[in-house]
C-alpha cells in the first residue's frame, strides 16, 4: 500500500496542477479578508499544503515573509517555478505536518487551505499540537476545510462546526467559523468552513 506521501508525490508529478480540484489563480478571498481584519500586518507566515504555490505567492505579494510546505518534492518543484516567473520570494519546504521539521513558535500565521480535511481523524490531534508548536503565541492559524453540509463522500472529509471546535479548543481560542465555498475547479463550488483560531498563549 502506498504511503501518503508517494501518494501526493505521484498525483503532483503526473497531473497538470491547474486542473486539480483546488486550484485557483488568486489568493483565497476568505483568506485575503481575514488577513486584513484580524493580521497580522506583517511577518512570517505559513502557507501549509502549499501545492501549486499559489496562495504562497499571494501571501507574498501582500508583504509578509512565506513560507510554503508540501508533502510532495514536485508539488515544491512546481510552486518553486511558479513562483520564479511571478518574481515572488517565497521559501519553498519539503515537510509533512504530522512529522513537521518546522521550527518551534516561528510563524506569526500559518494558512490552511485543504490539508487538515484529508487528514483521518486518527491523524487530527498531532496536527494540532505540531501547529500550536510552530506558531508563535498569539498566533492565528486560518483554516479552510470541507463542510459537512457538502453533500456526497468523495473527495476530503467532511467536517462540523463542532468538530472543529473540539479539536482546536484546548490549546487555541475559536475566532470565528463560518460557512463558505471551497473556490477551485469544481462547479459548483464545495461547500466548506472556514475558521479562525488563535493560539493560546
Amino acid at each position: 500500500m502506498a504511503s501518503t506521501t508517494d501518494w501526493w508525490e505521484k498525483l503532483y508529478k503526473s497531473s497538470e496542477v491547474s486542473q486539480l480540484p483546488w486550484y485557483t489563480t488568486d489568493l483565497d478571498g476568505d483568506i485575503a479578508s481575514a488577513l486584513r481584519a484580524h493580521g497580522p500586518a506583517k511577518g512570517r507566515v505559513l502557507d501549509l499544503g502549499t501545492g501549486p504555490g499559489v496562495h504562497a505567492i499571494g501571501l507574498s505579494r501582500l508583504g509578509y515573509d512565506v513560507v510554503g510546505s508540501d508533502i510532495s518534492p514536485s508539488a515544491i518543484k512546481g510552486a518553486k517555478a511558479a513562483a520564479g516567473k511571478s518574481n515572488a520570494k517565497v521559501e519553498f519546504r519539503v515537510d509533512n505536518i504530522l512529522k513537521s521539521n518546522l521550527e518551534d513558535q516561528s510563524f506569526d500565521a500559518i494558512v490552511d487551505r485543504g490539508t487538515f480535511h484529508v487528514l483521518p481523524p486518527e491523524a487530527r490531534p498531532r496536527y494540532v499540537s505540531t501547529v500550536y508548536r510552530i506558531l508563535r503565541t498569539e498566533g492565528l492559524l486560518y483554516l479552510k476545510t470541507f463542510s459537512d453540509k457538502e453533500p456526497g463522500d468523495y473527495g476530503p472529509y467532511r467536517l462540523s462546526p463542532g468538530e472543529l471546535r473540539a479539536y482546536f479548543r484546548e490549546l487555541f481560542h475559536v475566532v470565528s467559523i463560518e460557512d463558505s465555498v471551497f473556490q477551485g475547479t469544481l462547479e459548483p463550488a464545495p461547500r466548506a468552513l472556514f475558521a479562525i483560531f488563535r493560539r493560546w498563549g
